[in-house]
């Protein structure tokens, strides 16, 4: 091959600068050109980290001489490792040669205008060098549905994928089902035993069951309760194989049509409908990629067309020696590559060009795709001349060289410049074919890989592209392709269509006039502009952190936690206007402003756009299109025959099938049943007995929508001190004596610490009203451990607590629901009211109990609470338990003969028990 210097020149004015790029382990510095973005950097240096680093024995080291240091020299080692094979196989010529060959390779890639695709670092290949006798060359994993064995085999492989995505679904859900029996214990701030204890730590007996119900055996169980965390099934563990099938149109009904169905739904079966692309579509896994940026070559000044043969002929002879060099998966399919080396030449950015190019934009990307198909296989051709052509190319030949004659005649009829240039390309190419043959079997212009599009900066077509600004900011504009054929003033119009006015003047159905006559002052409104420039939903713009909750309750009047533009009363309908005002436009499609230049082209959506450009480059490429056709994840088995023999009459090449994925949530609601009977054996059977009829379970739906207190509510104040630090507990109750709502006051911690435990306490009362038990808040928070913790004094229930969150749920807990077993205080003797430091058999005035404030005078001053029993020791010596009775005044078994009189020990009644 001969290479003169073309690109390399075109890099004196590029600038290159130091990036600071934050990757998964740290953040890296590195020098990149300044065009680039920190995503695009990233992707190269993830690239740079699979290079394999071979050289061929008794190489002739040439490195690049452009930007030696650039991505910490992975580009100069990359190009310099696939000289020195080129040199090694004879594919380059002289170092001279050589090093024109690197410089350019650099450049290309410093450019943007092509890019490789990632290989493997290691792993079988047959020597490139040496010539060493291989074994025979394996056919190519492709299935004839026309043979009941491969329908069989492919049912059979079919089945198994079944069963391990379910198998895979199952440990993943026991996986982490056993993570969160260790969280629990992990999160539990109490005595280690107690946190390991499900009997006393409520999360944790919550988390075993959950694992139990899971699938998880309860060894595994207890193994988790000791802290062994299990690892996470791989996703990528499932069974990686894409089949390959063909099948005629014509048979493709009955049993091979239902194979096919059930292979499809899998999202796994690329049917072809000829044999020959089948087995392209096969082969294509081993070839070596690259792809050529299609807007960066626009671009460049100068001739276009002989840009884009330069470019491909230099990228056909990096890729055949990647090819020779370059490492597979294992021994056969490296033994395939070494004997039938496909290439992949890819046009990414062929919607942006096609789009750039007005209304003949298709008819220009074919006459592209033509060119660069005919290039690449004149330059094959020129391959094979000096080391021959592929294994099989004598089967091969006639099939190829039909291809090239009809893509002359397609080439002849289009009415493009760029036409005529690559059916003269087409005709040269099947002349040297035909004297020297091809060495590439098939040579692809379609290739799907995110991360190569990533690396050339380009991505999927939308009306709407993200950029980076000069101080790393992401924004959103319009796409490039479309803004080059508009004047500024229509741009401008484009991106508001696309993008949202971001206002809510003159927003129909929600704009400020409407606002304030529902309620709305000019606080809320300007709070509301301010959030229009940051959300992506309206609803958003009208949340709780915009609108402040108790303006929401008190002066609108909406108390659920729904959308609330729709409980103001607006229809669906106006609130989708509003949005598409406000925020924008999901595409152009119905821009009534779009130039008749565009308008074709932006009256269908992206995806139809991308697909009419792939068919138009197909025709011109040896391997199918099999990009994805996306259906529902409803899809049945009918309904993918249907779309198998649709795309059969269509005249298509090859179809691939993808279900959307399923829905991660409950699909269906279950009614709660009761296990069936066992029915008893023979010899166990008893007598039937007639069964009385009788409720053992109650079912009751309970409203978790908020329950308001009354505006007028009893409680009490707790004052105490943890550690020192006072603490107030404000309580709120329901007339029925629930509580509703917590306060809690700190003082002298600091207006940060107040106002997260004011806020929290917000949080607890909020969740009070919507139904949440309280003792689950109580399980929660006791034996957390923080500072301040302590002695408390104040309080006669607590004694001491491990935290503040500590103290105050057990105040809660022994005040309402009567736990005392989280009361850990030793108290004095205690009288009617509680608190201790009185006498049993004083007479407490109410005022002890009740707010004469919240009374307001109804309760009579007299009242007071009458002294209660209070249980006295016994003692066992004088008196028998055996000979006492009950006491009718407090009813225990203390009422014992003390002379004439019958004394009872525990309340000390006696004057009325006389005889």
């Amino acid at each position: 091959m001969r290479f003169t210097p073309r690109f390399a020149p075109l890099t004196a004015d590029l600038s290159i600068g130091l990036r600071s790029v934050e990757r998964a382990a740290a953040v890296v510095e590195t020098l990149a050109p300044d065009g680039w973005t920190d995503a695009r950097v990233e992707a190269w240096l993830d690239w740079a980290d699979t290079l394999p680093t071979d050289r061929p024995a008794l190489a002739c080291d040439i490195r690049p001489t452009l930007a030696p240091t650039v991505l910490d020299g992975a580009l100069s080692d990359w190009a310099a490792r696939l000289t020195a094979w080129g040199r090694a196989v004879g594919v380059v010529e002289g170092s001279a040669e050589a090093q024109v060959f690197a410089d350019d390779l650099v450049a290309t890639v410093l450019l943007g205008l092509a890019a490789p695709a990632a290989t493997l670092r290691d792993g079988a290949r047959v020597h490139p060098v040496a010539g060493d006798p291989t074994r025979p060359t394996p056919d190519p994993a492709v299935l004839d549905l026309s043979d009941p064995a491969d329908r069989t085999a492919l049912t059979r492989a079919v089945e198994a994928r079944r069963i391990a995505d379910l198998a895979q679904a199952s440990a993943e859900a026991a996986t982490r089902a056993l993570i969160a029996v260790a969280d629990a214990v992990d999160r539990c701030e109490g005595p280690a035993a107690d946190c390991a204890d499900p009997a006393r730590n409520p999360a944790l007996a919550r988390a075993m069951a959950a694992a139990r119900r899971a699938g998880a055996p309860d060894a595994d169980i207890l193994r988790a309760l000791g802290g062994d965390r299990p690892a996470l099934p791989d996703p990528k563990a499932r069974l990686a194989v894409r089949w390959t099938a063909y099948a005629e149109p014509s048979a493709l009904i009955g049993q091979a049509a239902d194979v096919a169905a059930s292979a499809a739904l899998s999202g796994d079966l690329i049917l072809s409908f000829d044999a020959g692309d089948a087995t392209a579509i096969a082969d294509r896994s081993l070839a070596a990629a690259c792809a050529l940026n299609l807007p960066a070559i626009d671009a460049l000044p100068g001739d276009s067309a002989a840009t884009l043969e330069a470019l491909t002929r230099l990228w056909t002879t990096a890729l055949e020696i990647e090819t020779a060099c370059g490492f597979s998966a294992d021994g056969p399919a490296a033994r395939r590559r070494h004997a039938v080396r496909p290439i992949v030449i890819g046009l990414s950015g062929s919607v942006d060009a096609a789009v750039a190019s007005g209304d003949h934009g298709f008819q220009s990307l074919a006459a592209t795709a033509g060119l660069v198909a005919a290039t690449s296989a004149l330059a094959s051709s020129e391959i094979a001349a000096r080391l021959g052509p592929c294994d099989g190319w004598d089967a091969s030949a006639p099939a190829a060289l039909d291809a090239l004659a009809r893509r002359q005649d397609q080439l002849a009829r289009l009415d493009d410049p760029l036409a005529a240039r690559a059916a003269d390309l087409c005709a040269e190419a099947r002349t040297a074919m035909q004297k020297t043959g091809r060495h590439h079997a098939t040579i692809g212009l379609l290739l799907d890989d995110p991360e190569l599009d990533l690396r050339l900066g380009a991505s999927a077509f939308s009306h709407v592209e993200t950029f980076q600004t000069a101080d790393g900011q992401i924004g959103r504009r319009l796409h490039a392709c479309l803004a080059q054929g508009l004047d500024v003033e229509t741009r401008v119009e484009a991106e508001r269509w696309l993008l949202g006015r971001r206002t809510l003047e003159g927003a129909p159905g929600l704009n400020p006039e409407r606002l304030r006559s529902l309620g709305f002052t000019d606080a809320e409104l300007e709070a509301v502009e301010i959030a229009l420039a940051q959300v992506d939903r309206l609803d958003d713009a009208f949340g709780p952190h915009v609108l402040d909750p108790g303006f929401v309750r008190d002066v609108l009047g909406i108390e659920s936690d729904g959308g609330l533009l729709a409980q103001l009363g607006l229809s669906p309908a106006e609130i989708a206007e509003a949005t598409a005002d406000i925020l924008g436009h999901a595409d152009l499609s119905d821009w009534p402003g779009a130039p008749t230049a565009l308008a074709s082209l932006l009256a269908e959506p992206p995806a139809t756009i991308a697909h009419q450009a792939r068919a138009a480059i197909e025709p011109f490429s040896d391997v199918p299109d099999t990009s994805a056709d996306v259906q529902p994840w409803t899809l049945t088995s009918s309904e993918a025959v249907a779309l198998l023999a649709q795309a059969a009459a269509e005249g298509r090449r090859a179809i691939r099938l993808r279900p959307d994925p399923a829905p991660s949530g409950p699909l269906f609601t279950l009614p709660e049943v009761e296990p069936a009977p066992r029915r008893p054996s023979l010899e166990t059977q008893e007598p039937e007995v007639r069964a009385v009829e009788k409720i053992v379970e109650r079912i009751v739906e309970r409203d978790r929508s908020r329950r308001k207190l009354p505006d007028r509510r009893k409680g009490y104040i707790q004052k105490a001190a943890v550690g020192g630090h006072k603490v107030y507990i404000h309580t709120g109750e329901y007339d029925d004596g629930e509580l509703g709502e917590i306060f809690i006051d700190m003082h002298k911690e600091g207006a940060a610490f107040r106002s997260l435990m004011n806020n929290f306490a917000i949080a607890v009362s909020l969740g009070l009203q919507h139904g949440v038990p309280l003792d689950e808040f109580v399980d929660a928070f006791v034996f957390t451990r923080f500072e301040p913790a302590g002695r408390v004094t104040g309080n006669d229930s607590i004694g001491s607590a491990t935290s503040i969150l500590d103290y105050i749920f057990r105040e809660l807990g022994v005040s309402y629901l009567g736990r005392q077993e989280l009361a850990n205080a030793d108290a004095e003797p205690l009288d009617a009211d509680g608190l201790g430091s009185g006498k049993a058999d004083e007479l407490v005035p109410a005022a002890r109990f009740m707010s004469k404030g919240f009374a307001r005078g109804a309760a009579p001053d007299n009242l007071v609470v009458l002294p209660f029993g209070r249980a006295r020791e016994v003692d066992t010596k004088t008196a028998s338990a055996a000979n006492a009775d009950a006491c009718p005044a407090c009813g225990d078994f203390t009422l014992q003969q003390r002379g004439a009189v019958r004394v009872c020990d525990a309340c000390g009644a006696s004057a009325s028990m006389q005889g």
